[in-house]
């Protein structure tokens, strides 16, 4: 038996503000490096370790696909994120708001997606800024949209994992 919009959107509601404090976080975090660090300029946090930059991502995660500006790009990559947030949705509302660790995830999932797709579609890029290397090592920059995705794919696959597991015992 179906249950009412309410009652879905009722039982989700702890999983929308995460959602809603992602994005917050990630655009105020976003609008501070933006004012107050040129794009490509650094300052060190943690010498030889941690840096914040602003860096413009045309690409995706990590800067892969990333090049000159390209609308037909912009379009693409924002297509694909509003077929992925519109997936996350339709995904959780099939599944019960009662898996706190699945409802999480994706409440993270959705949360960075929605930071992300933000950028691109208004400047074009997504901004990134924490910047982290040791020695000649670098880690690409990345952002707290990042963080909340990377975050929800990780919390998501050991709730598999766990799943698996117990079917198995």
């Amino acid at each position: 038996m179906r249950q009412p919009a309410s009652r879905v959107l009722r039982d989700r509601l702890p999983y929308l503000c995460l959602t809603a404090t992602v994005l917050v976080l990630d655009r105020w975090s976003k609008t501070r490096v933006q004012d107050s660090i040129e794009p490509g300029a650094m300052r060190t946090v943690i010498d030889e370790f941690f840096d914040i930059t602003h860096f413009q991502n045309t690409g995706v995660a990590f800067g892969l696909l990333s090049g000159p500006d390209s609308g037909l790009r912009v379009a693409v990559l924002s297509g694909f994120a509003v077929l992925a947030g519109a997936a996350v949705i339709v995904y959780s509302v099939s599944t019960p708001a009662s898996d706190r660790q699945l409802q999480t995830s994706l409440g993270l999932i959705l949360g960075g997606a929605v930071g992300n797709l933000y950028d691109r579609l208004t400047a074009g890029y997504v901004t990134d800024f924490l910047y982290f290397h040791l020695g000649s090592w670098y880690w690409p920059a990345f952002n707290v949209a990042d963080i909340a995705i990377s975050t929800g794919v990780g919390l998501m696959a050991l709730g598999i994992i766990r799943h698996d597991l117990r079917d198995r015992g």
